[in-house]
């Protein structure tokens, strides 16, 4: 069996997410600031001479082709005309559903990982088009730094964020992004905001009304958390998050909460360990 080159795909936290107007092709303007954290999937990948590109990891309801991670060696191939496959194994940590970046975090490592095995020569911009053809999250896990996000969250600016503790409720409901996005009260005309208001905190996530009004389970993990600490909706999603100075105090939190719902704790990291692995390569 050729050697196989191990990464992994990082969890993400919408820390802010304002919605500024929904576009002509159905798309919403929004403004977001993303940063990542050192938890997530983990991805193995096997050179094929072939061109055949096999993920023999089963998802359930998700059929083969449909994969991101597939569609993403694809779109590679077809881009760089490589004659090249792979063998692809995932090893599935991050919710469905949860908001905190599972399916777009495969999809970049894929990228990144096929672009370094095949040697394709791909610059990081065009990794990152390629990946905002797959979803307007995947950009910002190619390029694997912390950043304010515009557009559809493509138009990425890097920004430098305190790097705390987080403990991350997943509460047991997938919610549908489109569902959120398509609901008649969504705020959808929050005014443009600048980056440094909101690294100073003038934030919140327009779709966490919506969210809470939607899903019971999901607006009792963000009460449960909100006793301890400022409670959030990331993204779109199920997963609801709270910073704490210390890991100490994240797990003492969360062994509070174990009885009644099931969480991780992770750091908070400006540089996603995606990119600290490729580094060490």
């Amino acid at each position: 069996m050729n050697p196989v080159l191990t990464l992994p795909a990082p969890a993400k936290l919408n820390l802010m997410l304002h919605i500024l107007g929904r576009r002509a092709d159905g798309y919403h303007e929004l403004q977001t600031l993303f940063q990542f954290l050192d938890h997530g999937d983990e991805l193995d990948f096997a050179l094929r001479d072939d061109g055949v590109v096999c993920l023999h990891t089963q998802i359930a309801d998700v059929p083969h082709d449909s994969n991101l991670i597939v569609k993403a060696a694809r779109q590679l191939q077809a881009l760089t005309g490589t004659a090249l496959g792979a063998d692809i194994w995932l090893r599935k940590v991050l919710p469905m559903g949860g908001g905190i970046g599972g399916g777009s975090s495969d999809a970049a490592t894929t990228l990144l990982a096929l672009n370094h095995l095949w040697q394709t020569g791909c610059s990081e911009d065009q990794l990152a088009q390629l990946g905002l053809s797959l979803g307007a999250d995947v950009p910002v896990f190619v390029r694997g730094h912390a950043a304010f996000a515009e557009g559809v969250g493509e138009k990425l600016t890097p920004v430098e964020l305190p790097q705390p503790w987080y403990l991350v409720l997943v509460p047991q409901v997938s919610v549908s992004t489109a569902e959120i996005f398509s609901d008649p009260l969504l705020t959808r005309d929050s005014a443009p905001i600048k980056v440094r208001p909101v690294l100073e905190g003038n934030s919140r996530n327009d779709c966490q009304p919506v969210v809470e009004r939607r899903y019971p389970d999901v607006r009792n993990a963000l009460n449960l958390l909100g006793k301890f600490t400022e409670a959030r909706l990331t993204g779109t999603g199920s997963c609801v998050f709270g910073a704490f100075p210390s890991k100490a105090e994240a797990d003492r939190v969360s062994h509070l909460l174990a009885d009644t719902l099931t969480g991780f704790v992770a750091k908070g990291s400006n540089v996603s360990m995606l990119h600290r692995k490729l580094q060490s390569l």
